[in-house]
């Protein structure tokens, strides 16, 4: 098993993404999965890792990533980039996906050969579960995707905070982990605002006739575990798996301290859909 990290530069605004392809060694060729993290969250955090390497070991190659403005820089386990994280929209994490899928299309992520671009999968967990469908719309080249604990709605922010923000240009939400208050600019409710239709997942879901697995933990919030219902509902060829029992992170922490019979489920179930799907 080799695990290759790498840096991409979109060159536009100080934005790097920062990412990890784990494979076998000397593998070419293989099925590609790439794996969105959500809000708050990054390639690092808790269970990711893992993820990938068991994945990995089932025969794929497997692509983890911090998104370009995720607020997380250099040191790979803070969140330095504040800034960043402020004006972090769904229209830059859409680039930053078409960014590192463009590089696994022209052969250059990595240079030699280990992917297949014609066998593409997206994983996304909570938010990272609306961008890996959003994407999926507009790529025909995706074959399919698996939502763990993803969000149908794409406004995931309490109207209190939104009326914070429209009055002053900028809000905060409490990182309950680090404690940090994390600012949110009023540039992200634009962003929402100005591409409502296209963000609208349940509208066009119908429309998308390729597979979909929902993964979701009955423990999650009720918004999460409702939104799962509706997004099976809207996807034709959706497959919907209530895991009993299973949180936000299938029970998984952050430092790992190991998996769990959820995560474990979790990621036979994604592995067995991607086998038969790619």
């Amino acid at each position: 098993m080799r695990k290759q990290s790498f840096v991409l530069d979109l060159g536009k605004e100080g934005r790097i993404i920062r990412g990890d392809l784990y494979a076998a060694e000397d593998a070419r060729r293989l099925p590609t999965l790439v794996i969105l993290h959500g809000f708050k969250g990054f390639k690092d955090w808790g269970f990711f890792p893992y993820a990938a390497e068991t994945l990995a070991k089932r025969g794929f190659g497997v692509i983890t990533f911090n998104f370009s403005m995720n607020g997380v820089g250099e040191n790979l386990f803070e969140f330095t980039e504040l800034d960043k994280f402020a004006r972090n929209t769904y229209s830059r994490e859409q680039e930053d996906v078409a960014k590192i899928i463009g590089e696994i299309k022209a052969g250059l992520l990595p240079p030699d050969g280990t992917l297949d671009p014609d066998r593409l999968g997206l994983i996304g967990h909570s938010r990272g579960g609306a961008n890996s469908l959003l994407y999926a719309l507009e790529d025909p080249n995706v074959k399919g995707v698996v939502t763990w604990n993803g969000v149908a709605d794409v406004d995931i922010f309490p109207e209190e905070l939104k009326r914070e923000i429209r009055e002053k240009g900028v809000g905060t939400v409490l990182n309950a982990r680090t404690g940090q208050e994390m600012p949110i600019h009023r540039e992200v409710l634009e962003d929402l605002e100005a591409n409502r239709e296209r963000w609208n997942l349940l509208k066009r879901l119908p429309e998308w006739n390729r597979p979909l697995l929902i993964l979701q933990g009955d423990q999650d919030v009720s918004r999460l575990v409702e939104g799962a219902h509706q997004l099976h509902q809207a996807a034709p060829q959706s497959t919907l798996r209530i895991l009993p029992g299973a949180n936000h992170t299938f029970g998984a922490v952050h430092p790992f301290q190991g998996s769990t019979p959820h995560l474990d489920r979790v990621l036979e179930e994604t592995a067995n859909f991607f086998a038969k799907v790619l």
